[in-house]
């Protein structure tokens, strides 16, 4: 069988995630893994080029990972017709020139989300790569947490009967940066930099709820502020002017609402940094980033209320765990996998640019509806859809 080598291009990988979960979990495992294997039974093998602005960083992050090639001129990366696919773990702000410019130099490009800081810009994106046929996608990572997993699992085999509602929690102590060093970019929380809880999680709680729940209809949002005084990474104090949490609830379709709390200035008392609950007719469910528990219909306990007297009942105890039958790769591998098949046999992809785009409409539109104190509508979106309709609006509230 044939090994089919495959250079990657990839952009803004000396930040945590772009090291940890895309070049170390990701394209260096799947190298060292010997490559992806396609049904006839080819490989195919990574050969990552890693680009930035510092050299210094970029040689240090190339030595630790065996990896051959880097550099600091990303337009001889784009010249270099064996490099065939570029991603992009950088800055939201930069993300649609440089995919633009990948299009334009015949690479396929697969990139972090939010694809763009305004609908206008994501949708021209996706549009420019249908037009020059390049193949492209989007980091859409949640979707293969095992937790979620399991939730879309019991969804499909009926588990839910009617299912009523979604609730999620998501979020932790973001550390100002003075006392303890904070562990988030300092740009996150300048909305000018193209920052703020809203665009960022959003994006990902549109394809959640899409593809684990049911499609969203409309949506309220409310914003915050809640820590205006940061310091950042070199203990310099600035003004924070992005939003740091989101109050958000959705319409689905089928008349599920869901109710998700988004926040970077709560601390954790559940069992995980994120956590959903979903109740129906037949059965709820309650999930974290790895496990689920479920609670069926006929298990159900009767509680009373009863506020004069202590409670002795253990209401975690009537929940059940949902088995672990098969194996849970890394999300953010197991995406890779998928798109080096999708570039290279054309596999089945569904996470496209303009899945990517969604979810910037969404978190427009949450920023609308938090401007306006209104319930907004989600209208559907295609690549000949009227960008501005959900029109660009500045971040800052």
């Amino acid at each position: 069988m044939a090994t089919r080598r495959i250079g990657v291009i990839m952009h803004g990988v000396t930040g945590r995630m772009g090291t940890n979960q895309h070049l170390v979990r990701s394209i260096c495992a799947i190298r060292d893994d010997g490559g992806v294997t396609l049904e006839n039974g080819d490989r195919i093998l990574p050969d990552p080029i890693l680009v930035g602005r510092n050299a210094e960083k970029l040689e240090a992050l190339a030595k630790r990972n065996q990896v051959a090639r880097w550099t600091t001129d990303l337009e001889a990366a784009f010249a270099d017709a064996n490099d065939e696919i570029f991603f992009d773990a950088g800055t939201t702000q930069m993300r649609p020139a440089l995919v633009r410019r990948a299009i334009e130099a015949g690479k396929h490009v697969y990139c972090e989300k939010p694809t763009a800081t305004a609908l206008t810009d994501a949708l021209a994106i996706a549009r420019l790569a249908q037009e020059r046929g390049v193949k492209n996608g989007v980091v859409q990572d949640k979707l293969f947490l095992p937790g979620l997993l399991k939730l879309r699992m019991l969804r499909d085999s009926g588990f839910f009967g009617r299912m009523l509602s979604v609730r999620g929690e998501f979020g932790y102590w973001v550390f100002e940066g003075n006392l303890q060093p904070t562990q988030r970019p300092s740009w996150n929380y300048r909305a000018e930099d193209g920052g703020g809880i809203i665009l960022d999680m959003l994006c990902h709680w549109r394809y959640v709820l899409d593809h684990v729940f049911a499609p969203v209809e409309s949506l309220s949002c409310l914003g915050a502020k809640h820590v205006t005084e940061r310091w950042d990474e070199t203990r310099r104090p600035y003004e924070a002017t992005a939003d740091d949490a989101a109050y958000a609830t959705f319409q689905l379709e089928g008349g599920v609402v869901a109710q998700i709390n988004s926040s970077w200035q709560t601390r954790v008392y559940r069992d995980d940094l994120v956590v959903f609950q979903v109740d129906g007719t037949h059965g709820s469910a309650v999930a974290g980033l790895q496990s689920c528990k479920i609670q069926p219909r006929m298990a159900t306990p009767r509680p009373v209320w009863n506020p004069d007297e202590k409670r002795t009942e253990d209401f975690r105890a009537g929940w059940q765990e949902v088995p672990d039958t098969e194996p849970y790769p890394n999300g953010f591998r197991r995406q890779w996998e998928m798109f080096l098949r999708h570039v290279v046999a054309d596999a089945p992809w569904s996470h496209t640019l303009l899945e990517g785009a969604k979810g910037v409409q969404l978190a427009e539109l949450a920023i609308q509806s938090w401007k306006a104190r209104a319930w907004v509508d989600v209208p559907s979106l295609s690549l000949t859809s009227e960008g501005p309709r959900a029109k660009k609006v500045a971040h800052a509230v």
